[in-house]
């Protein structure tokens, strides 16, 4: 793997242990500033862009998720941090599950938000390629940010959507769909019960892409001591329930 040099922020005390938040499909950095101010009053925080997305560079795809988190491991050698809290949603937490069991000793441990360890239908993701490498990220920025919110936070909320399209729609056309390629070749069901570390799974009650049936509880079922936490959102439910899913995050990580 060559892993490339990721764009990312590095807040809050130098002397503190350290966290990674690490973000979804079509997002940047800036999904986690709900988070920034309780995490960084006892953490390090390290918020990055992966590769293809926001600051990042875009190497040719398709991409894997072990090169997105070869990516992340060359990071922490670069800022010196041999040990690192993980919190990632949605593609961020496939990265966590790879480095759970294939890095575990850079881990001190894992909140998986909102993820998967396998999609067993794997049209939405092979119409998602097909309509990026026909138009674009623009023509279904919506469309995704649509499953990102329930419907009745997005109507008090308008901003918070507006953003998060925009942000999808800025997202690189060739990173969006190599990293939609790595997604759909996901398949880490077998290396779950090899992960040993504290694992807090976080679901969204409402969320239209990775549902708690199948997949959060798939994932909590699968490894060891695994703890999951539903709460009432969609998607992106570390926005939509930031106040009760950064106090979550935050205790975890002081484990």
């Amino acid at each position: 793997m060559n892993p490339v040099r990721l764009h990312h922020v590095d807040e809050g005390p130098r002397d503190a242990p350290a966290i990674v938040l690490s973000g979804s499909l079509g997002s940047t950095l800036q999904m986690w500033r709900p988070q920034v101010a309780a995490l960084t009053e006892r953490f390090r925080v390290v918020r990055v862009d992966h590769r293809g997305h926001g600051g990042s560079p875009v190497p040719a795809g398709p991409y894997t998720i072990g090169e997105l988190a070869g990516d992340v491991l060359a990071l922490l050698d670069e800022l010196g941090l041999d040990r690192v809290a993980w919190c990632g949603l949605s593609m961020g937490g496939m990265i966590g599950m790879y480095l759970g069991s294939e890095a575990p000793h850079r881990l001190s441990s894992l909140t998986l938000c909102c993820t998967s360890s396998y999609f067993p239908d794997k049209t939405v993701w092979r119409d998602r390629i097909a309509a990026v490498r026909d138009a674009g990220t623009a023509p279904i920025a919506a469309g995704v940010a649509s499953r990102w919110f329930t419907p009745e936070w997005a109507e008090r909320n308008p901003d918070a959507v507006a953003e998060a399209t925009d942000m999808i729609a800025g997202t690189p056309d060739d990173g969006y769909l190599a990293c939609c390629q790595a997604i759909e070749a996901w398949d880490h069901r077998d290396r779950l019960p090899s992960i040993t570390l504290p694992t807090l799974v976080i679901a969204g009650d409402a969320d239209p892409s990775t549902p708690v049936d199948p997949h959060a509880r798939t994932i909590a079922d699968a490894i060891p001591g695994a703890r999951l936490e539903v709460l009432h959102a969609a998607h992106l439910a570390t926005i939509e329930r930031a106040a009760e899913a950064t106090p979550l995050i935050a205790a975890h990580a002081a484990l």
